[in-house]
């Protein structure tokens, strides 16, 4: 049996000051930063062989912050855009309040968190799915096969995708799926099977 480790990178500037990211590379919020010593204690007392991510800045510091605070140093981290958050188009760096304003709450909330409805020239949650869950299963997934615990650290959406596939939520229920910066879930794999635990 093995274990997948699923983290969602620490609260970026952008974050903080309710922004759109997409796929600007925006540093890590001096509260993330500062957080990342208590999000690590809930890798505590787990080995982990592997670490992969995007080479977004605000996910390639999350992994050093955490391997740093559980003092592994060395460990193979594999950097892939597959694991990148989605494309935000035309609202990326808008304020998020604002753009509820603009469009509505039920229309902005459908372009973060529907399954295909992309904003305006980005991404759709689906359009993440068929880039970072191929990339997945062709490495990650192989490693879990293999007996090794995984660590992927990424962007919401880009994890929500992998959690779909990982749990197999439909396309109308991902809508309800959030992960809040630093969140950790954490799967057993054993026999091809994940399950959830805490």
């Amino acid at each position: 049996m093995s274990r997948l480790f699923l983290l969602r990178h620490l609260k970026s500037q952008w974050n903080k000051e309710n922004r759109f990211t997409g796929w600007t590379d925006v540093p890590l919020s001096q509260e993330g930063i500062e957080s990342a010593k208590n999000i690590s204690k809930g890798l505590e007392g787990f080995k982990i062989d592997k670490v992969y991510t995007s080479p977004l800045a605000r996910n390639k510091k999350t992994v050093s912050l955490i391997l740093e605070s559980l003092g592994i140093k060395e460990i193979p981290i594999v950097f892939d855009k597959a694991l990148d958050e989605r494309n935000y188009g035309e609202l990326t760096g808008l304020n998020k309040d604002e753009t509820i304003k603009k469009y509505g709450a039920e229309q902005v909330h459908l372009w973060r968190r529907s399954y295909n409805i992309a904003p305006p020239k980005g991404e759709s949650l689906e359009d993440v799915c068929n880039r970072a869950v191929p990339f997945f299963k062709d490495f990650a997934e192989k490693d879990l096969k293999l007996g090794e615990n995984v660590l992927v650290v990424a962007s919401h959406n880009s994890l929500r995708a992998i959690v779909k596939y990982v749990e197999g939520i439909s396309d109308e229920d991902i809508i309800n799926v959030e992960l809040s910066f630093g969140a950790l879930v954490k799967y057993e794999f054993d026999d091809g099977k994940y399950a959830k635990f805490e």
